[in-house]
């Protein structure tokens, strides 16, 4: 098998994967399990918000019981929004907020204001949602909030830590939203794009009780992000909110482990190996941590090592990429004296990495001499975070378009032993 032929397969198999995290199909067997019910004397509330909205809606409308009364709301990012029958469809900003998600923060809490003892809300709930639905606590501003995002994307924090500052600054996360919808019974199908499927985390927990933000100050002071919040965001973060907090039933309907899991069943003539460690943690030492594994197989037969977690990267420049590129370009440059022939590929199951138009990257021992050779410095470009122009010179981009699901991000290795 060529380097070409093992790059066509990293791809239907990613792919693969992406198809296993099927939003409909998730809340259809939920709902299958599980019916939504009626609410004799009141009204059924679904409220989606994620990238996966649309499609976890589309579902969910077809069952809810004929004759019911209902009302819908779905928020979601640009790429993935679309006309819904019997469904209001915002769509909104991410990872940037923007005033098309205040708009829909306000609908959405219009409704939920209203809810009484009668109705029944079910939450549809996936990975983008603390973007799209940002609904800032009184005294700050959507000019301030989307500061606040630039200095935790750029700051090199996990997606737990930065949720753990959004649910602080804003009045649905938190348990926010099952507070509001009280006394009204919450209901969420969620589906995961966090390692660990903590339900707290997911789109910034709007149905779970917050996190402990006890340590927030001092990690944001640690990584010198601390000084450079606006000042409404730090009198905010210094007096946490206090409300009476909420029960709902939370389920996690989909995630990460399906998609390895299938696409380990898809290939089982490489002696598929599901790492049971997530990548987690900055790019460089998640790198370090995938090569070093490729290392340790032993070249006598087709290898294929499946990861899946998320990374995080620390600006240090100007460039464009996301941290699945960088991923891929840094395994590239550590990897180059492996024996045998081998493909890397890094993506996002949403289809966007960073702000750029691809998932990721898919690199060979090939693909930084192809780089080198359309007059890119690959170093000083690394140093630069633009791993994006590298891999755009050197024909690695991997590019799918917007996948209607979240469930964070998926990393193969494949090894050939030598001839």
């Amino acid at each position: 098998m060529t380097s070409g032929d093992m790059r066509d397969l990293a791809r239907t198999l990613f792919l693969a994967g992406v198809r296993a995290a099927d939003p409909g199909l998730a809340v259809k067997r939920a709902l299958g399990a599980d019916a939504l019910g009626a609410a004799p004397q009141g009204c059924v509330i679904l409220i989606a918000f994620g990238k996966a909205a649309c499609a976890m809606m589309e579902e969910a409308l077809r069952h809810v019981p004929k004759g019911q009364d209902f009302t819908a709301v779905a928020v979601t990012n640009y790429e993935n929004a679309r006309e819904i029958d019997g469904c209001k469809v915002f769509a909104s900003g991410h990872p940037l907020p923007d005033q098309n998600g205040i708009d829909a923060g306000i609908e959405v809490m219009r409704i939920l204001d209203a809810a009484t003892q009668n109705d029944k809300v079910l939450c549809l709930i996936s990975g983008g949602g603390s973007a799209l639905l940002p609904t800032p606590r009184e005294g700050i501003s959507l000019a301030e909030k989307i500061r606040v995002n630039e200095l935790l994307l750029s700051g090199g924090l996990d997606i737990g830590q930065m949720n753990t500052v959004r649910q602080q600054l804003s009045v649905l996360k938190g348990g926010g939203l099952a507070a509001m919808a009280h006394p009204a019974t919450v209901r969420s199908l969620i589906i995961s794009d966090v390692v660990g499927d903590d339900i707290g985390t997911i789109a910034s927990g709007p149905t779970a009780a917050a996190s402990d933000n006890s340590a927030t100050i001092a990690l944001l002071k640690s990584r010198d992000i601390w000084a450079n919040l606006p000042a409404s965001a730090r009198t905010l973060l210094a007096a946490p909110r206090t409300f009476t907090p909420r029960d709902a039933d939370n389920a996690i309907i989909c995630s990460n482990l399906q998609s390895l899991r299938e696409i380990a069943r898809s290939a089982p003539d490489w002696s598929p190996q599901i790492m049971s460690d997530p990548l987690v943690g900055d790019v460089e030492d998640a790198a370090r941590e995938i090569v070093g594994h490729a290392r340790s197989i032993p070249n006598a037969a087709p290898q294929l090592l499946i990861w899946g977690g998320e990374t995080t990267v620390a600006l240090k420049g100007t460039g464009r990429g996301g941290r699945n590129q960088e991923l891929a370009v840094r395994v590239a440059s550590l990897a180059g004296d492996l024996p045998g022939d081998w493909v890397f590929l890094s993506g996002g199951t949403d289809g966007r990495d960073g702000p750029t138009d691809a998932a990721g990257g898919i690199v060979t021992p090939r693909t930084l001499e192809r780089a080198q050779a359309e007059n890119i410095n690959v170093k000083s470009a690394l140093n630069d975070n633009d791993s994006y122009r590298i891999l755009d010179a050197a024909g690695a981009l991997l590019t799918t378009g917007p996948t209607g699901t979240n469930v964070a991000d998926i990393q193969l290795f494949f090894r050939m032993p030598e001839p």
